[in-house]
C-alpha cells in the first residue's frame, strides 16, 4: 500500500464519498462511523474479451492504475452478466429473441475481464480494509494495482480479500489512481463436477447457454481492526409468553494482540412500534474468530406469523463493538421470533413416509400453498432489477400463496427476495443450492466444497423468519447412478447445515423412485404431480389428480403459452403463426398443448393464435385449479400443494403462470381462486356429463385461517352456454370449523336435457352481513366421457410414438420440413417451417 498520507476517498470517473450506514450520498467522517462502506456497483465498469490465457500472457492484470486504456473497453455493469453487458454493447443479437441463444454460444467459450479504476483521497487511519464479492458465477481471479489477490469458485459462496496493503491512497488525483481487474473465467461445461456450486444450465426449459458474470454486489469496506463478522438470531418462545433472541456474534481480531471489546445488541421492532431491548457484554478477544452468545429475554414478543395466520413481526438487531470508547465495527440484521416445527401427517403410517410434512408455525398449521418459484426473474441477472422482485412477490400474495418453493433447478435467491418474503409473511421452502442432478464428482475436493458453499448458502440467509423448510436435491434419485453414495451425500450435507440453522431437512424430493426406495425411503413420501404431462393421453385429468394420495405435493406442473403480446416482443413476426421453429426452440410442447386443450375443451382450439394462445392458459388454469382443490380438500392428510411454476427465467412457452415480462396468463385467477385461504368448492367425479345425466357432485368448504364462521349461506347457480340459469339454491351452514376440510352438501339435479355444448356452475360463500366470503366456478362439457377419454389415449400414443423417434428436447419433431416429412424439405432460408396441426 502507498503510504502518501492513508487516506481515502473514491472516484468513479466523477467523485464520491464513502458511505457508512447511512442513506446513500451521506457523508460521515471516520471518527463518527466505526464500519465504513462502498458499494462499486453501477455502470463504470469496462469489459473486454480473451481468448482462455490471453488475458494474463498480454499482460491485462499488470496495467498500470494511471492509464486510460480501458477506456475504450465495452461498457458494463455490476451486478450483472456477460450475456447482457455484450447484448447491450451490440456485439450480440437478443439471447432472448428467436433462436438467439444458438447464435451467442461462442460467449461461453472465452474468458472475460472486468476493470474498475477509482480514486482514494480520503484520510483512513487505522482501519483494515477488504473488498467483500457478494457472489460472482463461476469461477474468478482478482488483482488490485496488479497485485494477485487470489481466486474463487463458487456462484453462490461469498469471499473477501483485505486489501489494506494494496490500496492506493493520496491527497493527489494520480497518485491515488487505483484499477481492479477480474478476470472471469469460460463457465464449466460438465454440470456434475459443479454440481451446487453453480445453477443448472439444461433442463426443458432453456438452452445451452450457460450463464456466468459478477451476479451480486462488490463492495470495498474499512472496519477496525476488531469486527464483526457474523450476525446471527435464533429464537425460543417459552410456555410463559415470553421469549429469548439468541444472539450469536462471531468476532474476527485481525492483530496479533488479544482486544478486550464490549459487544452491545439492540433489539427493536423493524414493521412495529416498540421499546429498545438493549444488552452489553464485555469479551477477550485473541487472534483469529471467535463466537460470543448472548440470549436476551423479550418479555412481550410479537411473533412472525404467515400472513394468512397472524401478522409478520419483524425486529431489527443492530451489534456495536468497541475497544474502550472507540467504535471499530457495527452490523444490523432484521429477524422474527417463530417457532417452526414438524408433524405427523395423519392417514399415513410410517411404514409409508419417513418425515413428517406437517409445517407447524408457532403451533398451528400451516397448509402450505405454494409455487416453485421458477427464478431469478431473469437467468441473465443483469436483465432483472428488485422493482421486478418486488411485484412478483406482490402477486404471489395477491394469488393467495403462503409460501414460495426454491427447488434445486434453480439458485438461492438475493438478499432484497428473503426480506419481501419476510414482510409480506410469505413462508420459503429453500432447497440450499441447486442439485437438480442425479450424479456428483466423488472427489474429495469437490465434496468438501460443495458442503462449503451449502453452509455459506445457510449462513447468508437463516436470520429471514420466512425461511422454515430445508432441503438438499431435487429429483436426485431419479437420476443416480449409486444411490448409496448420494444418499450418504444429502445425509452429510443435512447434518452439516443443521450445524448452522434448527429447521426441518429432508434430503431429496420426491424420494418415490425405485432408486429413492432402495436406499430405505417409504413409497408414500411425496409426488412430483408430472405424469399427466409427460404422460399426456394416459387419463383425463380428473382421473390422474384424483387417484394420487400422498402427505405432500412438492411440484405439479402443467404447461401453457404467454399471452399474444408477450409472444411478439420473442418470436419473430414471420414465425407467430402457424407457429415456426422459434416455438420450439422457445420450448413449445406443440403437441401436448393441443392434447391438454382437447382435455379441457373437447377441442384442440388451433383455428389462430388468441384462440390457442388463450385456450392453453385457461387449460393450464382449469388442471390447477381442480387439482389443488383435490389435495386440499385432503387436509389434514395432505400439507400442502406447489405448483410448477410461479414466474420463468426467460420467455419460455412451459410452466409459469406469469409469465418473463411479468405478466400473468389467464391460469393466475384460476390458482388465486384455487388458494384461497376459504374455500368453497364443488367435487365431482368427471367433467363430461350427457344430456341424460344427472349432475352429481358435492359442495365442500376448505378453510385455512383459524377463525370460525357461523350462520353462512352459500349460493348456488347453473348456467348453460348462453348464461340462462338451470339450477338455483341457497344453502345454510351452521358453523365452519377453524383449519377444517368439510363436505357439506350434496348435489342431484335433472338439467341437462336441452343443454348444447357446456354449462357452468357458480358457487359463493356469504357470511351473516352479506360480506362474500369465498366465490368459485367451473366450467363443464356435455359429452361422452368414455369416449372422449379413447380419443385422449389415441392423442397420447401419436405423441409417444413421435416422442419416440426423437431425443425429448429435439423440437424438429413439431415441424416436417425439418425432418423431411411427406417428401418436404426446407431448401431455402426465404422459407419459413411451420408446425403440423395448426391452421393458417
Amino acid at each position: 500500500m502507498q503510504t502518501v498520507g492513508r487516506k481515502l476517498f473514491l472516484f468513479l470517473t466523477i467523485t464520491f464519498s464513502w458511505v457508512g450506514n447511512a442513506q446513500p450520498g451521506t457523508i460521515d467522517s471516520f471518527e463518527e462511523q466505526s464500519q465504513i462502506v462502498q458499494d462499486l456497483s453501477g455502470f463504470r465498469w469496462k469489459m473486454k474479451k480473451m481468448r482462455p490465457g490471453q488475458g494474463i500472457q498480454e499482460g491485462l492484470h499488470e496495467l498500470p492504475a494511471e492509464d486510460i486504456e480501458t477506456l475504450v473497453w465495452n461498457p458494463a455493469q455490476v451486478p450483472g452478466d456477460v450475456y447482457t453487458d455484450l447484448w447491450k454493447a451490440g456485439v450480440i443479437e437478443d439471447p432472448y429473441f428467436g433462436r438467439n441463444t444458438a447464435k451467442a454460444q461462442w460467449v461461453m467459450y472465452d474468458e472475460w475481464w472486468y476493470a474498475l479504476q477509482f480514486n482514494v483521497t480520503e484520510e483512513l487511519g487505522d482501519k483494515v480494509v477488504r473488498l467483500d464479492f457478494e457472489g460472482v458465477d463461476y469461477s474468478c481471479e482478482v488483482w488490485l494495482n496488479g497485485t494477485h489477490l487470489g481466486s474463487h469458485e463458487g456462484a453462490f459462496s461469498p469471499f473477501s480479500f483485505d486489501i489494506t496493503q494494496s490500496i492506493r491512497t493520496s491527497e493527489n488525483r494520480l497518485s491515488s489512481q487505483n484499477i481492479l481487474m477480474i478476470k472471469l473465467d469460460p463457465p464449466p461445461q460438465v454440470n456434475f463436477k459443479v454440481a451446487g456450486r453453480k445453477t443448472p444450465w439444461f433442463g426443458d426449459y432453456w438452452r445451452d447457454l450457460v450463464p456466468f458474470g459478477i451476479w451480486r454486489p462488490i463492495r470495498l469496506v474499512a472496519t477496525g481492526q476488531v469486527r464483526v463478522e457474523n450476525l446471527y438470531i435464533s429464537s425460543t418462545l417459552n410456555d410463559n409468553g415470553t421469549a429469548y433472541a439468541h444472539v450469536e456474534v462471531t468476532l474476527e481480531n485481525t492483530t496479533k494482540t488479544p482486544k478486550e471489546i464490549s459487544v452491545t445488541a439492540v433489539l427493536e421492532g423493524e414493521n412495529f412500534t416498540s421499546k429498545p431491548i438493549k444488552e452489553k457484554v464485555i469479551v477477550k478477544v485473541p487472534q483469529g474468530t471467535h463466537k460470543v452468545k448472548k440470549s436476551i429475554l423479550v418479555k412481550n414478543p410479537q411473533l412472525w406469523w404467515p400472513w394468512d395466520l397472524g401478522k409478520p413481526n419483524l425486529y431489527q438487531a443492530e451489534v456495536i463493538i468497541k475497544e474502550g470508547p472507540n467504535e471499530l465495527d457495527r452490523k444490523t440484521t432484521t429477524f422474527g421470533l417463530r417457532k417452526v416445527e414438524m408433524e405427523w401427517n395423519p392417514g399415513f403410517s410410517k411404514d409409508e413416509v419417513s418425515f413428517p410434512r406437517t409445517v407447524k408455525i408457532n403451533g398451528k398449521n400451516h397448509f402450505i400453498r405454494s409455487a416453485c418459484w421458477g427464478g431469478p426473474p431473469d437467468i441473465f441477472f443483469g436483465r432483472t432489477s428488485v422493482e421486478e422482485y418486488m411485484k412478483l412477490i406482490q402477486m404471489a400474495k395477491e394469488a393467495n400463496m403462503n409460501n414460495i418453493r426454491i427447488f434445486g433447478w434453480h439458485p438461492p435467491e438475493i438478499p432484497e427476495f428473503y426480506q419481501l418474503c419476510n414482510e409480506a409473511g410469505i413462508t420459503v421452502w429453500q432447497d440450499v443450492i441447486p442439485l437438480g442432478t442425479g450424479n456428483l464428482s466423488r472427489e474429495k475436493e469437490f465434496l468438501d466444497g460443495t458442503i462449503a458453499e451449502a453452509v455459506a448458502v445457510i449462513k447468508e440467509r437463516r436470520n429471514n423468519p420466512c425461511l422454515i423448510l430445508i432441503e438438499g436435491g431435487e429429483e436426485v434419485f431419479l437420476r443416480a447412478s449409486d444411490p448409496k453414495f448420494t444418499n450418504d451425500f444429502l445425509i452429510r450435507l443435512g447434518d452439516s447445515l443443521q450445524q448452522y440453522i434448527n429447521l426441518p431437512y429432508v434430503p431429496d424430493s420426491p424420494l418415490t423412485s425405485e432408486t429413492a426406495l432402495s436406499v430405505g425411503y417409504k413409497p408414500k413420501e411425496a409426488v412430483h404431480a408430472l405424469a399427466y404431462f409427460y404422460s399426456m393421453g394416459n387419463w383425463l385429468m380428473e382421473d390422474w389428480f384424483s387417484a394420487l394420495n400422498y402427505p405432500i405435493v412438492p411440484e405439479l406442473a402443467i404447461t401453457s403459452v404467454p399471452s399474444v403480446e408477450s409472444l411478439k416482443r420473442f418470436i419473430p413476426e414471420n414465425e407467430l403463426w402457424p407457429p415456426g421453429l422459434s416455438w420450439g426452440h422457445h420450448w413449445a410442447d406443440l403437441d401436448r398443448l393441443r392434447a391438454q386443450n382437447f382435455d379441457a375443451f373437447g377441442d384442440e382450439k388451433t383455428g389462430s393464435l388468441e384462440e390457442f394462445v388463450n385456450a392453453t392458459q385457461d387449460a393450464q388454469g382449469i388442471i390447477f385449479q381442480l387439482s389443488v382443490e383435490h389435495f386440499r380438500r385432503g387436509k389434514p392428510r395432505v400439507s400442502g400443494i406447489a405448483l410448477c411454476h410461479f414466474i420463468t427465467y426467460w420467455p419460455d412457452m412451459k410452466w409459469g403462470i406469469i409469465d418473463n415480462y411479468q405478466q400473468p396468463k389467464r391460469s393466475y385467477d384460476y390458482v388465486k381462486t384455487a388458494y384461497q385461504p376459504l374455500l368453497v368448492n364443488l367435487k365431482f367425479n368427471k367433467r363430461r356429463w350427457q344430456n341424460t345425466d344427472f349432475f352429481q357432485s358435492q359442495i365442500w368448504i376448505v378453510n385455512d385461517f383459524y377463525n370460525i364462521y357461523k350462520d353462512c349461506q352459500i349460493k348456488l347457480k347453473i348456467v348453460n352456454a348462453e348464461g340462462e340459469t338451470l339450477n338455483e339454491k341457497a344453502y345454510t351452514i351452521h358453523q365452519i370449523k377453524p383449519n377444517s376440510s368439510e363436505k357439506f352438501f350434496d348435489i342431484d339435479v335433472d338439467i341437462l336435457e336441452n343443454v348444447k355444448d357446456n354449462f357452468k356452475v357458480q358457487l359463493s360463500l356469504i357470511d351473516t352481513n352479506g360480506v362474500e366470503l369465498s366465490s368459485n366456478n367451473y366450467m363443464f362439457l356435455i359429452g361422452d366421457q368414455e369416449a372422449a377419454s379413447m380419443q385422449f389415449k389415441e392423442m397420447g400414443k401419436t405423441i409417444r410414438e413421435r416422442n419416440g423417434e426423437f431425443t425429448y428436447g429435439n423440437y424438429y419433431r413439431f415441424f416436417p420440413m425439418m425432418t423431411k416429412e411427406n417428401q418436404s424439405d426446407w431448401k431455402s432460408g426465404t422459407e419459413t417451417p411451420r408446425a403440423k396441426g395448426f391452421h393458417d
